[in-house]
C-alpha cells in the first residue's frame, strides 16, 4: 500500500499437530479494526494416518471466521451445530458469553491422504455485545458477492465495502475482501475502504513505493482511503479492517475481553468446567500456565 505503517512477517505457531503461520496478534499491533488474531494454516499435506483434531476449547467476547483454500473441517459445538466446512464457504462462530467448539477432520477422510490450507480469524465483539447468547452461521460460496473491478477478481467475504454486504452476520463496521489478478493490474481501493486496514498476500505479489511484498507478510496501512499498490500477475490477497473499538481487547489464549475481569472469571470458569459441553465430545483441553497470544517477538 502506498502508506505502509508496519510489516508483519507470519511467525510459526502449533495448531493440533501442524505448524500455522500466526499474523495477528502482534507486539507492536494487536489489532487492525475490530481483527484480534489470525492464522495462515497450512498448506500441509496430512497422510492416511495425520488428520486434524482440535478438541474442546472455549472462546468468549469474539466471532470466529474460518475459510478454506484447500481441504475440509468438521465444526462442532455447543449449542449442538456440526457442519463440515469447505473451500470457499464461511463458518462464523459467534462465542458471546462463552461456546466451546471442536475442529476436526471429517470421519471419511481420516483414512485416506488429504490437504489443508486456509484461514483462521478471530473478530472481536463491541463491548456492550460481549455478553450475547453465542450462535453460529454457515454461508456457502455462491451467498458470497464477486465482482470485477478493472481487471480485478473482487470477493466481499464478510462485512460491508463498497456499497455491497456480505450474508454473513457481523456486529461492527468491518470488511473482509478477497481480490485476485491473473494480470499486472493497478488497483486504487480506498475510497470503498475506512477504518483500520490490513492487507495480506497469500499468493504472488505486489508493489508499492518502489518496494516489492512477497506471500506470508502482512501490510498494515497508516490510512486506508489512501490505499494504492499494484498486483503483479497471479497474485491473490486479502484485505481485512473496519472501525477500531475506542476501548482496547485483553487476549488470553482463546479469550478476547474489553476488560481483564471477564478474561479472569472466563479461565475460572474454564478450569472448574462450567462451560457447556459439546453433543459427542468428552475431551478438555487444561488452561495453558502461560498466555502464548502474549509471548510475541518482534
Amino acid at each position: 500500500m502506498s502508506n505502509i505503517n508496519l510489516i508483519i512477517e507470519e511467525r510459526p505457531a502449533s495448531i493440533g499437530n501442524f505448524l500455522v503461520g500466526r499474523l495477528l496478534p502482534f507486539k507492536d499491533k494487536r489489532t487492525v479494526g475490530p481483527f484480534a488474531f489470525i492464522d495462515h494454516m497450512g498448506p500441509v499435506a496430512l497422510s492416511d494416518q495425520e488428520n486434524m483434531d482440535v478438541g474442546p476449547h472455549p472462546h468468549i467476547g469474539l466471532s470466529t471466521l474460518t475459510y478454506l483454500f484447500e481441504g475440509n473441517i468438521l465444526h462442532r459445538d455447543s449449542l449442538g451445530t456440526e457442519m463440515e466446512i469447505t473451500p470457499g464457504q464461511v463458518n462464523w462462530m459467534t462465542s458471546g458469553r462463552g461456546i466451546v467448539h471442536s475442529e476436526r477432520t471429517p470421519e471419511r477422510l481420516r483414512h485416506s491422504d488429504k490437504n489443508l490450507h486456509g484461514l483462521q480469524i478471530w473478530v472481536a465483539l463491541p463491548k456492550h455485545l460481549e455478553q450475547m447468547d453465542p450462535s453460529f452461521a454457515h454461508v456457502t460460496e455462491d451467498e458470497l458477492p464477486v465482482w470485477d473491478e478493472n481487471g480485478v477478481t473482487i470477493k466481499l467475504i464478510a462485512g460491508e465495502a463498497f456499497g455491497k454486504k456480505s450474508p454473513v452476520p457481523v456486529y461492527s463496521p468491518l470488511y473482509f475482501l478477497e481480490l485476485k489478478s491473473t494480470a499486472k493490474q493497478k488497483v486504487a481501493i480506498g475510497s470503498g475502504l475506512y477504518g483500520e486496514s490490513g492487507l495480506y498476500i497469500l499468493d504472488g505479489s505486489i508493489d508499492s513505493d518502489g518496494a516489492t511484498f512477497l506471500p506470508k507478510q502482512l501490510l498494515v496501512a497508516k490510512d486506508s482511503s489512501i490505499c494504492e499498490f499494484t498486483m503483479n500477475e497471479n497474485t491473490t490477497l486479502y484485505i481485512f479492517g473496519g472501525e477500531p473499538f475506542p476501548e482496547p481487547r485483553h487476549i488470553y489464549w482463546n479469550f478476547v475481553a474489553s476488560s481483564a475481569e471477564l478474561i479472569e472469571e472466563a479461565k475460572q470458569r474454564w478450569t472448574a468446567q462450567e462451560f457447556p459441553k459439546i453433543p459427542g465430545e468428552t475431551g478438555f483441553i487444561p488452561l495453558p500456565e502461560q498466555n502464548s497470544n502474549f509471548n510475541i517477538k518482534k
